[in-house]
């Protein structure tokens, strides 16, 4: 027991460094836009780079990790992913450091995936849930602590310095995966045929439920990713925050959903996935069109609105998450919520893409068409509710 709590730490701290990286980024748009004198399209291509290759590598990732040691894949995967995280901390450039995030990507998206595959491997059914709770905690961890601290030490210094940290601290989870993480080769020879990437597609695009579950992902991904990678660039060039004022927003957002997830789930269980997904999804509507059409506005009031965004955002996921889980059978729940995954990380990745070529910037430095941003983000999340409702939960 002790050795499986020393394992799920080291998979927590891995998943957390994981999500800062990817998230970092995001926040850091005020300084970058200034300082490599980007627009916003360029910024939004610098998001969504990351994502495109997270997707396109956790997709065939699942497909060719299953072949080896996963300590021992997790270890190269985990060189590549610190060697990106470094790449990025020495860019002197905006070429460059978009080279550094597609790197990033790659490799971030392969640790996603093994992360999920080595508890699913060590840790029994009966525990499995708790361990999985334990290992995503980190996401709101990151949100708490992380994305913060690393704001307000780029504030004071510049922005490479979180990604030097988290180079630092992916040196020392390296020595953590090596010290707690057994070799794990159950898989390599367990007989079972792998499917190849165009079976799964090709079950998937088969399977009209399916579809739909898929269909909603993209939709969601597009309703949310459209807003947040310039969230913080707006906050600041538009609403009248300082860099290290944006701190107070990741650290709200994530302190609330920590308590409120929680929460979203026995309601879901209690009252139905669909009517609370239904419920928290037209509330998200409030928070988005209010975001995008902000002027300089009090600090209080903008952390209310965007910590109910950050709310109602993580409300609808829960009983989303739930709902698409359920269209598929055990035998192939695996490899289509490895393919949804892909699917979610390009669709974020287009979203954010979307955005930066449609919001603009004036004379005095402020970003311009961020509503009509809102409009599509708006648009993207009405559609999910009829399509949600569409879906059958098989199992």
């Amino acid at each position: 027991m002790k050795q499986e709590k020393a394992l799920l730490w080291t998979l927590a701290a891995i998943n957390f460094i994981h999500i800062v990286d990817f998230m970092m980024l995001m926040p850091l748009g005020p300084q970058l836009m200034r300082l490599f004198d980007i627009s916003p399209s360029e910024f939004g291509f610098l998001v969504s780079s990351y994502t495109f290759s997270a997707g396109a590598s956790s997709f065939f990732g699942a497909f060719i990790l299953d072949r080896f040691d996963r300590k021992k894949i997790l270890i190269w995967v985990y060189v590549g992913f610190t060697l990106g995280t470094l790449a990025c901390a020495l860019s002197p450039s905006y070429p460059i450091l978009l080279l550094a995030r597609v790197v990033s990507g790659i490799f971030g998206g392969l640790t996603s995936a093994l992360i999920l595959a080595i508890i699913g491997d060590v840790v029994p059914d009966e525990r499995r849930g708790r361990a999985m709770g334990l290992v995503m905690s980190a996401f709101s961890f990151a949100s708490v602590m992380g994305v913060p601290l690393g704001l307000f030490l780029a504030s004071i210094s510049d922005w490479h310095t979180p990604f030097y940290i988290l180079s630092a601290l992916s040196i020392v989870s390296m020595g953590m995966i090596v010290k707690f993480i057994p070799s794990i080769t159950g898989h390599v020879n367990s007989g079972v045929k792998r499917p190849h990437p165009f079976e799964v597609i090709s079950r998937v695009t088969s399977n009209p439920n399916q579809m739909r579950a898929i269909t909603l992902s993209i939709m969601m991904m597009l309703g949310q990713f459209m807003i947040i990678p310039f969230l913080s660039p707006y906050n600041v060039a538009n609403v009248g925050f300082t860099e290290l004022q944006l701190t107070y927003v990741y650290m709200a957002g994530g302190a609330f959903t920590m308590f409120t997830s929680p929460w979203v789930g026995k309601l879901a269980d209690k009252h139905g996935k669909l009517k609370i997904f239904t419920i928290f999804m037209v509330l998200n509507l409030i928070p988005i069109a209010i975001i995008t059409h902000l002027g300089v506005t009090p600090v209080a009031l903008v952390l209310v609105v965007t910590t109910f965004f950050f709310v109602t955002s993580n409300g609808r996921y829960v009983p989303a998450a739930a709902l698409v889980t359920g269209t598929a059978k055990p035998e192939n729940r695996g490899s289509f919520l490895s393919f949804n995954s892909a699917v979610q990380q390009l669709a974020a990745g287009f979203a954010s893409l979307l955005a930066g070529f449609l919001i603009g910037e004036n004379e005095l430095g402020q970003l311009t068409n961020f509503n009509y941003v809102g409009y599509l983000a708006i648009f993207f999340s009405i559609l999910c509710i009829p399509l949600a409702w569409r879906i059958k939960v098989v199992s």
